[in-house]
């Protein structure tokens, strides 16, 4: 069984302008929507190398039904803790003249007490077995720093592997607690484990002190267009990113998520997990807005990762 958590999902919209001009009325591309927020995108991501999921995220209001008919259009199955406050919009804006994107977030609804109490409630309920659950995005207003702590808490007692994608105290809180896996970037790394800056040749040593302190037992390090890393205690794991025409990298990191929750769930190796993780960051990056990637371009950047580089990635037939 394999579960994502969204505490503060969105309804994703994008869309295009040629330029952006201060001031002047701008006349943007018809609006694309979609299902946003870290675990319910990675849920996406699952569903679409065909594994079996349930997305589990807050919502409320017109925004909060809009989000259920888009999972539903996009055949994830989901189930909905229900809030008071409206689900939040986000924006993505790209410029055709430049490619340059620019991105809107929103704070996102905030949530009482008994609406916390309630997410804390369900996750406790869930129904065994629960080999993953991973838990991505941002808390939403009103819910206290160690929110994921709590839940990591749950997860411990359970024998669940939590998969946790999230940054800054609320990340650390759940880290006190222990986890399975997180995937920060080089800047996040950095901060994990009190120091302003890391290198690459330094990311293992960075990874495996929060390792050998039982934070977590699998570090995965975001590295851009130039791939991933991952360290367990055995070891780091490189996998370059194939060299893609870039449109978008909404989603990406998300995508990465999917990929390698899908392999482990599979019982695949970490090996093969970390490739798989970044042919599908590395895919969603070749698509507009918020789209995620598409299968035929995971499985030919798959062959790439596994033959020598020089040769470019072939081109779509």
């Amino acid at each position: 069984m394999l579960i994502t958590l969204t505490l503060n999902p969105a309804v994703d919209v994008s869309m295009t302008v040629d330029r952006l001009i201060p001031e002047h009325k701008l006349h943007c591309s018809q609006p694309h929507y979609d299902a946003g927020g870290g675990g319910i995108n990675v849920a996406k991501a699952v569903r679409r190398l065909g594994g079996d999921v349930t997305a589990l995220y807050t919502a409320g209001g017109s925004n909060g039904l809009t989000l259920n008919n888009l999972l539903k259009a996009a055949d994830v199955p989901y189930e909905v803790i229900g809030i008071t406050d409206a689900t939040r919009e986000c924006f993505v804006l790209t410029e055709t003249l430049t490619n340059q994107q620019f991105r809107f977030g929103t704070p996102g609804p905030t949530l009482n007490a008994t609406e916390a109490a309630a997410c804390l409630a369900r996750i406790e309920t869930l129904p065994p077995p629960i080999d993953y659950l991973v838990v991505s995005g941002s808390l939403p207003p009103g819910l206290p720093t160690n929110f994921y702590a709590q839940i990591a808490h749950i997860a411990k007692t359970r024998n669940w592997r939590l998969v946790l994608d999230t940054a800054g105290e609320p990340l650390r809180a759940a880290l006190a607690e222990g986890v399975f896996m997180i995937k920060p970037n080089l800047g996040e790394l950095a901060r994990l484990v009190g120091t302003d800056r890391l290198e690459t040749d330094q990311i293992t040593a960075a990874a495996m002190t929060l390792i050998q302190q039982q934070q977590c037992e699998v570090v995965v390090v975001s590295l851009g267009p130039r791939g991933a890393m991952l360290v367990t205690a055995d070891g780091p794991d490189y996998v370059q990113a194939p060299p893609v025409q870039k449109v978008s990298t909404v989603g990406a990191g998300d995508s990465l998520v999917g990929g390698m929750v899908y392999a482990l769930s599979r019982g695949e190796s970490y090996a093969d997990a970390i490739r798989l993780g970044v042919a599908c960051g590395t895919a969603a990056t070749m698509n507009p807005g918020t789209e995620l990637f598409h299968l035929a371009d995971v499985q030919r950047l798959l062959t790439w990762i596994d033959q020598p580089h020089q040769q470019p990635v072939p081109a779509v037939a």
